[in-house]
């Protein structure tokens, strides 16, 4: 069965989203991308209380409701204490690995609108002054953002208007290689996100109708368990479209779209699950069932949450999830050849 998606709006997407901030609970910038690319496809969005955006395509089947699940928020930090020489103490936003963002680009985003860039370091940051420099341990009592400013006291921080519990964002870094490589921070989910913008593009031009009516839904709290927490009370299937892992005792590759059967909470749907590996079988689809160790994803937060629903997982698997993140256009390709089966129910 044939299916071709347009990669050159997928990258340009992806692009765009990736370079807009969101960690955990700021949905302050991404929304409005979200409302500009639904006014291109022709459809709303609308949000709940929230602040998840919401995009829905009438099936043509209207017995049931189906979600598909596209996680918006990234790791990232807040400010938790600003020192006496203007160094901030961070708190983390989701599962960060601080040996991950040494030496990354931050930046600081205040409640007045305001940007602050700055240098996420070790407080023994340098081998040539510090004797425990390669070997302290780098957690959140021991990594500093120092600003890009001539700053040295902590009023002269706070008289930039920046103030505990300000949002910090970290540079992805994004970059497509010519052979198809993806590499990039926060490919855990924003690919997913451009997953499903790409699939309504492509369904709105070649006036494809979904089998239900459907819901693609990006909330703002997968990366602390909450994302799938509130689900519209219609929908009875969520798919959650995020990222499978690479590591020993996994089938899955960057290549190909990962089946999730178990995270580290529960199993998924039986029937679900079964049915999206017959839907990768039929479409052709280079895919891995796997089982997920420190993992989990808005569909079992959906069922811890009490919903009256049914989950399931699937999408493009990553080298270095958590940190510098790498997939394969081939992944991506995967991944959306699946969606496209379970929106059609081929």
């Amino acid at each position: 069965m044939s299916f071709k998606f347009d990669v050159d709006f997928f990258k340009s997407c992806f692009k765009e989203i990736i370079d807009t901030p969101s960690p955990v609970g700021y949905y302050i910038k991404l929304n409005p991308i979200i409302e500009k690319y639904a006014r291109d496809f022709g459809e709303c969005v609308y949000f709940d209380n929230k602040s998840t955006a919401y995009i829905k395509l009438n099936g043509s089947d209207s017995s049931k409701t189906v979600l598909i699940g596209a996680h918006a928020d990234t790791l990232g930090l807040v400010v938790r204490a600003i020192e006496s020489d203007g160094r901030i103490r961070v708190r983390q936003l989701g599962g960060v690995n601080y040996c991950s963002l040494e030496g990354e680009t931050a930046v600081v985003h205040t409640r007045d609108g305001h940007e602050y860039s700055g240098l996420i370091a070790c407080q023994s940051h340098s081998v040539h002054v510090f004797d425990d420099a390669r070997t302290l341990e780098r957690n959140e009592n021991t990594m500093v953002l120092i600003l890009d400013e001539d700053i040295k006291s902590k009023d002269e921080v706070r008289a930039l208007g920046i103030r505990h519990g300000d949002f910090i964002s970290i540079e992805p870094r994004c970059a497509f290689t010519d052979n198809g490589y993806i590499k990039s921070r926060f490919i855990d989910d924003k690919a997913a996100v451009a997953c499903s913008l790409t699939m309504i593009k492509y369904f709105k031009e070649n006036g494809i109708i979904p089998k239900y009516d459907t819901v693609f839904a990006f909330p703002y709290g997968e990366e602390i368990g909450l994302g799938g927490t509130y689900v519209p009370e219609e929908v009875s299937e969520y798919i959650a479209l995020d990222i499978g892992l690479i590591g020993p005792g996994y089938d899955g590759n960057e290549r190909s779209v990962s089946i999730c059967a178990k995270d580290a909470t529960a199993p998924y749907d039986y029937e679900l699950t079964t049915r999206l590996i017959n839907y990768a079988e039929r479409m052709g689809c280079d895919y891995a069932v796997d089982v997920f160790y420190r993992y989990g994803t808005d569909g079992n937060a959906a069922m811890r949450a009490g919903n009256n629903l049914r989950a399931a997982a699937f999408g493009m698997a990553v080298y270095c999830s958590h940190g510098m993140e790498r997939t394969h256009i081939s992944g991506i390709e995967n991944t959306l050849k699946l969606l496209y089966a379970y929106l059609l129910d081929i």
